[in-house]
Protein backbone atom coordinates (compact mmCIF):
# COMPACT_ATOMS: atom_id res chain seq x y z
CA UNK A 1 0.00 0.00 0.00
CA UNK A 2 1.69 3.72 -0.98
CA UNK A 3 0.43 6.68 1.03
CA UNK A 4 1.46 10.05 -0.65
CA UNK A 5 2.53 12.62 1.40
CA UNK A 6 2.47 16.07 0.40
CA UNK A 7 5.39 18.40 1.00
CA UNK A 8 5.03 20.58 4.06
CA UNK A 9 4.61 23.83 3.31
CA UNK A 10 7.85 25.90 2.91
CA UNK A 11 6.97 29.03 5.33
CA UNK A 12 8.58 31.55 3.82
CA UNK A 13 6.67 31.54 0.68
CA UNK A 14 3.62 32.03 2.94
CA UNK A 15 2.62 35.45 4.21
CA UNK A 16 0.50 35.91 7.42
CA UNK A 17 -1.21 38.68 7.62
CA UNK A 18 -2.67 39.99 10.93
CA UNK A 19 -6.87 39.84 11.31
CA UNK A 20 -8.12 43.20 10.74
CA UNK A 21 -8.79 44.68 13.72
CA UNK A 22 -12.41 46.33 14.85
CA UNK A 23 -12.36 49.74 15.78
CA UNK A 24 -14.75 49.74 18.43
CA UNK A 25 -12.87 46.91 20.14
CA UNK A 26 -9.88 49.15 19.81
CA UNK A 27 -11.68 51.77 21.11
CA UNK A 28 -12.78 49.64 23.82
CA UNK A 29 -9.65 48.58 24.55
CA UNK A 30 -8.03 51.44 24.73
CA UNK A 31 -10.55 53.14 27.30
CA UNK A 32 -10.02 49.67 29.69
CA UNK A 33 -6.33 50.29 29.67
CA UNK A 34 -6.63 54.35 30.85
CA UNK A 35 -9.17 53.59 32.98
CA UNK A 36 -7.05 50.69 35.05
CA UNK A 37 -3.84 53.45 34.81
CA UNK A 38 -6.28 55.67 36.04
CA UNK A 39 -7.41 53.70 38.67
CA UNK A 40 -4.19 52.39 40.15
CA UNK A 41 -2.98 55.52 40.13
CA UNK A 42 -5.67 56.72 42.26
CA UNK A 43 -4.78 53.88 44.71
CA UNK A 44 -1.36 54.82 45.14
CA UNK A 45 -2.60 58.29 45.84
CA UNK A 46 -4.95 57.21 48.45
CA UNK A 47 -2.40 54.79 50.61
CA UNK A 48 0.03 57.67 50.56
CA UNK A 49 -2.38 60.12 52.20
CA UNK A 50 -3.55 57.37 54.44
CA UNK A 51 -0.20 57.25 55.59
CA UNK A 52 0.77 60.54 55.93
CA UNK A 53 -2.60 61.37 57.66
CA UNK A 54 -1.93 57.78 60.16
CA UNK A 55 1.53 59.86 60.95
CA UNK A 56 -0.01 62.85 61.71
CA UNK A 57 -3.12 62.08 63.89
CA UNK A 58 -3.28 61.10 67.34
CA UNK A 59 -1.73 57.97 68.74
CA UNK A 60 -4.63 56.54 69.62
CA UNK A 61 -6.37 57.32 66.24
CA UNK A 62 -3.88 55.24 64.64
CA UNK A 63 -3.77 52.27 67.55
CA UNK A 64 -7.84 51.70 66.60
CA UNK A 65 -7.11 51.77 63.20
CA UNK A 66 -4.50 49.34 63.62
CA UNK A 67 -6.52 46.99 65.63
CA UNK A 68 -9.31 47.15 63.00
CA UNK A 69 -6.48 45.97 60.54
CA UNK A 70 -5.28 43.39 62.23
CA UNK A 71 -8.91 42.22 63.13
CA UNK A 72 -9.76 42.05 59.17
CA UNK A 73 -5.77 40.58 58.66
CA UNK A 74 -7.21 37.49 61.10
CA UNK A 75 -10.96 37.06 59.22
CA UNK A 76 -9.12 37.32 55.54
CA UNK A 77 -6.37 34.18 56.93
CA UNK A 78 -9.88 32.70 58.18
CA UNK A 79 -11.15 32.71 54.73
CA UNK A 80 -8.04 31.27 53.02
CA UNK A 81 -7.74 28.65 55.25
CA UNK A 82 -11.29 27.63 54.42
CA UNK A 83 -10.36 27.72 50.53
CA UNK A 84 -7.47 25.65 51.12
CA UNK A 85 -9.32 22.98 52.95
CA UNK A 86 -11.83 22.89 50.11
CA UNK A 87 -8.79 22.81 47.53
CA UNK A 88 -7.60 19.97 49.65
CA UNK A 89 -10.67 17.95 49.42
CA UNK A 90 -10.92 18.65 45.67
CA UNK A 91 -7.45 17.47 45.29
CA UNK A 92 -8.38 14.06 47.38
CA UNK A 93 -11.61 13.83 44.81
CA UNK A 94 -9.39 14.06 42.17
CA UNK A 95 -6.61 11.87 42.51
CA UNK A 96 -9.62 9.27 44.22
CA UNK A 97 -11.50 9.84 40.56
CA UNK A 98 -7.99 8.98 39.03
CA UNK A 99 -7.11 5.66 41.11
CA UNK A 100 -10.63 4.16 40.63
CA UNK A 101 -11.73 5.03 37.57
CA UNK A 102 -9.49 6.49 35.02
CA UNK A 103 -7.04 3.69 35.81
CA UNK A 104 -9.38 0.95 35.27
CA UNK A 105 -10.69 2.40 32.25
CA UNK A 106 -7.10 2.82 30.78
CA UNK A 107 -6.40 -0.68 31.87
CA UNK A 108 -9.01 -2.33 29.94
CA UNK A 109 -8.52 -0.18 27.30
CA UNK A 110 -4.94 -1.35 26.98
CA UNK A 111 -5.91 -5.21 27.03
CA UNK A 112 -8.66 -3.87 24.60
CA UNK A 113 -5.82 -2.99 22.19
CA UNK A 114 -3.73 -6.23 22.94
CA UNK A 115 -6.28 -8.22 21.87
CA UNK A 116 -6.84 -6.25 18.28
CA UNK A 117 -3.29 -6.41 18.00
CA UNK A 118 -3.22 -10.08 18.64
CA UNK A 119 -6.35 -10.93 16.27
CA UNK A 120 -4.82 -8.52 13.53
CA UNK A 121 -2.06 -10.74 13.61
CA UNK A 122 -3.82 -13.66 13.21
CA UNK A 123 -5.91 -12.80 10.34
CA UNK A 124 -2.74 -11.46 8.57
CA UNK A 125 -0.96 -14.50 9.45
CA UNK A 126 -3.75 -17.25 8.63
CA UNK A 127 -6.17 -15.26 6.02
CA UNK A 128 -3.92 -12.06 4.14
CA UNK A 129 -0.72 -14.20 3.28
CA UNK A 130 -2.49 -17.35 1.86
CA UNK A 131 -4.78 -14.97 -0.65
CA UNK A 132 -1.71 -12.84 -1.73
CA UNK A 133 0.12 -15.82 -1.99
CA UNK A 134 -2.62 -17.49 -3.91
CA UNK A 135 -2.88 -14.47 -6.43
CA UNK A 136 1.04 -14.22 -7.30
CA UNK A 137 0.35 -17.51 -7.97
CA UNK A 138 -2.60 -17.19 -10.50
CA UNK A 139 -0.33 -14.27 -12.15
CA UNK A 140 2.90 -16.26 -12.38
CA UNK A 141 0.62 -18.71 -14.26
CA UNK A 142 -1.24 -16.18 -16.36
CA UNK A 143 1.99 -14.75 -17.32
CA UNK A 144 3.21 -18.51 -18.07
CA UNK A 145 -0.11 -19.20 -20.22
CA UNK A 146 0.71 -15.98 -22.19
CA UNK A 147 4.34 -16.91 -22.43
CA UNK A 148 3.16 -20.32 -24.29
CA UNK A 149 0.31 -18.51 -26.05
CA UNK A 150 -2.95 -20.08 -24.43
CA UNK A 151 -4.03 -16.97 -23.80
CA UNK A 152 -7.78 -16.69 -23.32
CA UNK A 153 -9.72 -14.13 -25.02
Amino acid sequence: MESTNTPPANPSNTQTTPPPVDPAVERERRKMVITLTIGGILLVVFIVLAIIFLMTTDPSNTSKIRDIFIIFMALESLVIGVALIVLIVQISSLVNLLQNEVRPMLEATNETINTLRGTTEFLGENLVEPVIKLNAYMAGLRRLMDMIGLKQK
